[in-house]
């Protein structure tokens, strides 16, 4: 067991685009920690992504990826399996929802928009894991895929199609869990609280849910501190996850696990106390 040594290793980290991101914050964190990392990036966004990697410890290099399209994927896994011959791990932080889709307009989302919001949200989860497969097994050792995702087990006010998006990033998770797990790829996810984020902003109840969290999380929640979610994401990223694929990890302050709202809330006390 090496715990969050990652010297040596080397990652795929997608979803960076700029230091308010988590996918940033995993990347600055594993470059700390020892690995070598290669983001993914496409479009207008891989010239954000680029001003972000330069303020990471080392920059690294940025990939054209499109997770929707094959050519990309297939570009993407060329260039890796040249570059390292394997994969440790991979961040699969991609999301993405139509304006047409969240804060309030369920009702009315036309189907392409929601489609195109499930292929890029979720169905690419499965593109990326199917994609990176062989490169994640060439190793001494196999790797695992992280997704970050939202506490979907609840409607989220604002969500909506977003919130769709999630729990359907989950089920992937489970089977590509299933299908993978022979191979040993482990697959799994870190449930985030609230952070702003530039996706974030996109919903119009966000203030509101992350007053909440921050309110009534047992453990408190800052949404201003992607740190927060680091630390879920490198253990499973790690070998201390060797053996848990499938999961649903929350970093959230603990909100998953309480009815916030009721009562008084949680009184913050002293360390020693």
């Amino acid at each position: 067991m090496t715990g969050f040594d990652f010297a040596g290793r080397r990652y795929l980290v997608t979803g960076v685009t700029n230091q308010e991101s988590i996918a940033w914050h995993v990347a600055a964190a594993l470059q700390r920690h020892g690995a070598e990392i290669v983001l993914g990036s496409f479009g207008r966004a891989a010239r954000i992504t680029r001003k972000a990697a330069a303020r990471l410890p080392a920059t690294p290099d940025v990939l054209d990826l499109d997770v929707t399209d094959a050519a990309d994927l297939a570009a993407a896994v060329t260039d890796l399996r040249e570059r390292w011959g394997a994969l440790d791990g991979v961040l699969h932080s991609i999301a993405y929802a139509p304006p047409d889709a969240v804060s309030g307009a369920f009702l009315s989302t036309p189907a392409d928009q929601a489609l195109h919001g499930f292929e890029v949200s979720a169905y690419s989860l499965q593109r990326l894991a199917a994609s990176f497969a062989p490169l994640l097994t060439a190793g001494e050792r196999t790797g695992g895929i992280v997704g970050i995702t939202v506490d979907s087990a609840r409607a989220l006010p604002g969500y909506d199609w977003m919130g769709v998006f999630k729990a359907s990033l989950e089920a992937v998770a489970r089977y590509l869990a299933m299908h993978l797990g022979p191979r040993g790829v482990r697959v799994n996810l870190v449930a985030a609280g609230p952070l702003e984020t530039l996706s974030a902003r996109g919903v119009n109840t966000f203030d509101a849910l992350a007053d909440h969290y921050e309110t009534w999380a047992p453990l408190g929640w800052d949404r201003t501190d992607p740190g927060q979610v680091v630390g879920a994401v490198l253990f499973l990223l790690s070998d201390l996850a060797a053996h848990t694929t499938g999961q649903v990890l929350h970093a959230d302050g603990g909100l998953h696990a309480v009815t916030g709202g009721i009562g008084e809330p949680p009184r913050r006390l002293p360390r020693d106390s």
